[in-house]
């Protein structure tokens, strides 16, 4: 048995070490701008995630409208023209063949139920004008220029499934600026592999948004995880401004 002061001295370590922060505040590594080494990579900035006609719009839409998401993707579109910083779409299709799929998961399940960038097949863009697989109307004069590179689509979240990390290393990238949707699927999951792969990535936390859902909110669950994994989260302001410093 223990004595008083022993279970005193015991009891006094107990009470230290549950009021004492165990962790410290997390770092901030940053990510310096090399306009010749950086691309700004945006996922699925599509209608059936951006717009209000989108089939999930009931679900991101107040996500969306708190971040200003629509503008602050925009702006970054601007940013990458104007300073001459590679642009790059990720975007997300799925075609006939694609239904065919024997196990899903919870979301690609939802997808695929009710339709979401659905695309008629991949050797055809009939029906595609419009539809929730196409860009956000607003955004077609900087994704059609013949100059922003967009990718093969990938298929559920990550860039695993797509050519985005064979183009960024094919032009000698290494620095991403990663904005689109949805925030705690494609783009943290491209975040993730990006990160793998050895590139630095600073995420655009208002230039993203993601579902409010019973289970809970998918923009704050990623956010969390962007400041956990990536080399710095910035505002857009931000990310304007450090582009802007080079």
């Amino acid at each position: 048995m223990l004595s008083n002061t022993k279970l005193l001295t015991a009891l006094t370590a107990i009470w230290t070490l549950s009021t004492t922060p165990i962790f410290a505040a997390l770092p901030d590594p940053g990510m310096e701008i090399d306009r010749a080494r950086t691309a700004i990579v945006i996922t699925d900035p599509q209608n059936d995630f951006l717009s209000p006609k989108g089939v999930t719009w009931g679900v991101v839409g107040k996500s969306v409208e708190a971040n200003n998401t629509v503008e602050n993707i925009e702006r970054l579109f601007k940013v990458a023209k104007t300073a001459g910083i590679p642009l790059f779409i990720s975007p997300h299709y799925y075609y006939p063949t694609d239904h065919g799929w024997q196990f899903e998961g919870a979301l690609e399940k939802l997808m695929h139920t009710i339709g979401m960038f659905d695309r008629k097949g991949a050797l055809s863009t009939e029906g595609f004008e419009g539809s929730g697989a196409d860009w956000l109307e607003r955004y077609k004069p900087y994704i059609e220029d013949e100059a922003t590179i967009i990718t093969n689509p990938h298929k559920i979240y990550g860039p695993e499934t797509n050519d985005l990390v064979l183009q960024l290393r094919k032009r000698g990238i290494d620095k991403v600026i990663l904005a689109g949707m949805s925030a705690n699927l494609c783009t943290e999951s491209h975040m993730r592999e990006l990160i793998e792969q050895g590139f630095e990535v600073a995420v655009v936390s208002d230039a993203t948004a993601a579902a409010r859902v019973e289970e809970g909110d998918g923009y704050q669950a990623a956010f969390i995880n962007f400041r956990f994994i990536a080399n710095t989260v910035w505002t857009t302001d931000q990310a304007l401004q450090a582009v802007s410093k080079k």
